[in-house]
């Protein structure tokens, strides 16, 4: 598996290139969807990988780290692996039909194929300043994305997401460089041995470096007060780009990057797991308000997004076992019914030609798929059992109760409340109530869409109770683990080199 490592980036990026030879969509369909289930199968081997060898180092050109630069796959890498590719696969594959509508589809699957490439680099790399590269190489891919049809709503929404989002990869690459001057490399676990030698006296430099990089990953998140992009970026851009924007890309660029940073190579601080859990309140709550008063269904779940990030954040943020597996089941759970919700405003859009609630209404028996896996997904991000959001967020709950913490837990559950109150509405008013005259001839979507969300339909209703013990042995219990020894990283990853 050590020598398959760099198939996570050569691959989707050689097809980036090869898609664009292929004039026929039929066979940039295959190539995109061929190439993003292999990877998908590449993530899965990584669960055993990692659970019968521990972590996995890869030495790029046989150069040993520090000097070098490797590939590092652990616990927490593994979940975002599986995560992304999981998602990317269904993305392409809900593509087949829902792009038909769009000219120069093999266009998109490169530029689709150059944004994993930079997801999945950035999440095996070991190295900070191709962190930044993969990161970058991600951002600039999906600017292009957002805007892909082109209408003055979509470049408007893709600007304005590629200065903020430069922005944030400004404040990144300064930490970098001041990080690189003031330890002498760029090896995460060479520089998380050299700080751990110089903690005894608090530095400034320090300091300055990790508010920079929360500010450049919290930008990357959309956590407020960073979100400002990402309620226009969502709604512009393609259905299956929206899956992958609120999926995994703000995940794997923003949460991702910055646990990495913050756990394994500065180490969790009191001071950062406390403003993790204020900022987690402060998107979840905010978030969940401002989706209560939107029509948009795509904008609705673009706040929804905001918010249930700030599940996410406050879990991992109480930095108790329980909280943090709470935190990042809820991640793996929120790329599944998120994906799903934004499979569904797609399938609406796609069949009856418009994203405002107010002109929709009783599509239920003409689009029965999509009415059954939109209610599932709501039910799911709602919090409502048996379903997989339910778990999550009540692990978060308990864990806040746990630590002491009742007034986190009574806004974790206020912000569910809304949640399903804006649910209930989407529901009524897209697929309940009288049928419109206008809708009388519709149909529901091609079958690639439905079978993507048919699947994670399923991943949300067994993800609970029945698959939990699976993914908590598989998936996170590891990464659960790789964040509690966050200060093991820089050792365990060294004792692999010799």
């Amino acid at each position: 598996m050590t020598r398959l490592l760099p198939l996570f980036i050569a691959l989707p990026l050689g097809c980036a290139f090869l898609v664009n030879l292929f004039k026929n969509k039929k066979a940039a369909d295959l190539l995109a969807n061929l190439c993003t289930f292999i990877l998908l199968i590449l993530s899965l081997a990584t669960i055993y990988t990692v659970k019968a060898h521990g972590i996995v180092v890869y030495k790029v050109g046989n150069w040993i780290p520090p000097i070098g630069i490797s590939m590092v796959v652990d616990g927490l890498t593994v979940l975002l692996l599986v995560t992304v590719n999981l998602i990317s696969f269904l993305s392409s594959l809900y593509s087949i039909g829902y792009m038909e509508k769009y000219t120069a589809k093999p266009k998109f699957y490169s530029l689709f194929l150059l944004m994993l490439t930079g997801m999945n680099g950035l999440i095996v790399t070991g190295d900070l300043f191709n962190m930044f590269v993969f990161l970058e190489l991600a951002g600039v891919a999906s600017y292009a994305l957002v805007a892909f049809g082109t209408e003055a709503e979509e470049l408007e929404a893709s600007f304005k997401y590629m200065i903020l989002s430069s922005l944030a990869a400004s404040f990144v690459l300064l930490g970098v460089a001041m990080l690189y001057s003031y330890t002498s490399s760029l090896n995460m676990a060479d520089i998380a041995l050299t700080l751990a030698q110089k903690s005894a006296s608090p530095n400034v430099t320090v300091l300055f470096i990790a508010v920079l990089f929360l500010m450049g990953f919290g930008l990357k998140a959309a956590i407020v007060p960073f979100h400002p992009w990402l309620p226009d970026a969502h709604p512009a851009a393609p259905a299956p780009i929206s899956a992958m924007l609120s999926g995994v890309l703000i995940k794997a660029l923003g949460i991702y990057a910055m646990l990495r940073v913050f756990f394994c190579v500065f180490g969790a601080s009191p001071l950062f797991l406390e403003t993790l859990c204020i900022l987690g309140i402060l998107s979840m709550i905010v978030g969940v308000l401002l989706a209560v008063g939107q029509w948009d269904v795509k904008r609705l779940l673009a706040y929804h997004s905001i918010s249930q990030i700030g599940y996410v954040l406050l879990g991992i943020g109480l930095g108790t076992p329980l909280g943090i597996l709470g935190g990042l089941f809820h991640l793996f759970n929120h790329s599944m019914f998120k994906s799903l919700l934004f499979f569904n405003s797609g399938s609406l859009d796609y069949a009856a030609g418009t994203r405002n609630l107010k002109e929709m209404g009783g599509l239920k028996d003409a689009m029965p798929v999509t009415e059954k896996t939109c209610l599932v997904a709501s039910l799911s991000i709602s919090g409502i059992p048996p379903f997989n959001g339910f778990w999550s967020k009540l692990f978060i709950i308990v864990a806040c109760v746990q630590a002491k913490h009742p007034g986190y837990a009574l806004w974790a559950i206020i912000g569910s409340l809304l949640t399903l109150s804006s649910f209930m509405k989407v529901m009524r008013y897209a697929f309940y109530g009288m049928p419109k005259k206008a809708y009388a001839s519709l149909k529901e979507v091609p079958s690639s869409m439905q079978a993507a969300m048919i699947i994670l339909a399923i991943i949300c209703l067994l993800g609970g109770v029945l698959l939990f013990p699976l993914f908590r042995s598989a998936l996170l219990q590891p990464a659960v683990d790789v964040l509690i020894n966050g200060k093991n990283y820089a050792p365990i990853v060294f004792s692999k080199l010799k």
